[in-house]
């Protein structure tokens, strides 16, 4: 029988593989530059909204970590967030606008079965004007450039502070 004093024992927390920004510290720099210039233009809730997304297809949590404390930071709210790994089953929580950004991040981030199919892309053109879809898909590429970083070196969740790396 348990009390309601235990503490329940969690999994151990995996160290990183490597310490890659220490180690390339450039490319680091680099990345934050790129990332900087990327969200210009962009709403906030809807850049963490794609970073949110392309985090969850490519599996890396300590992005997921981040983003999710970045858009409740930005006002976003937890409904949303919680409701985006199913979007296209709850697509009344998001705008037309948000639906495209959402689909067109699955398409960019997925490429195993060939290019970013032309109806999705007409659909992001049809709510983004040109610069603003050049910056979104700037968004989409430095995200998933982000979740390789994270899942190939295996990054920790769950320190993350929001704003940390602004």
């Amino acid at each position: 029988m348990s009390t309601a004093q235990e503490t329940p024992a969690y999994a151990s927390e995996q160290a990183p593989r490597l310490a890659w920004a220490q180690h390339a510290p450039e490319v680091y720099k680099a990345m934050i530059r790129l990332d900087t210039a990327a969200k210009q233009g962009l709403d906030p809730k809807l850049y963490e909204l794609v970073k949110i997304r392309a985090s969850q297809v490519n599996h890396c949590a300590f992005c997921l970590d981040m983003h999710t404390k970045d858009a409740l930071a930005a006002g976003e709210s937890v409904e949303r967030i919680v409701q985006l790994s199913a979007w296209e089953e709850s697509r009344h929580f998001y705008t037309e606008k948000e639906i495209a950004a959402i689909e067109l991040t699955e398409a960019v981030t997925v490429l195993t079965d060939g290019f970013v199919p032309d109806e999705v892309f007409e659909r992001a053109a049809k709510h983004f004007e040109e610069a603003e879809l050049a910056q979104l898909i700037a968004a989409i590429t430095v995200i998933n450039a982000w979740n390789r970083f994270g899942v190939t070196t295996r990054m920790t969740p769950g320190h993350y502070r929001p704003g940390q790396h602004k």
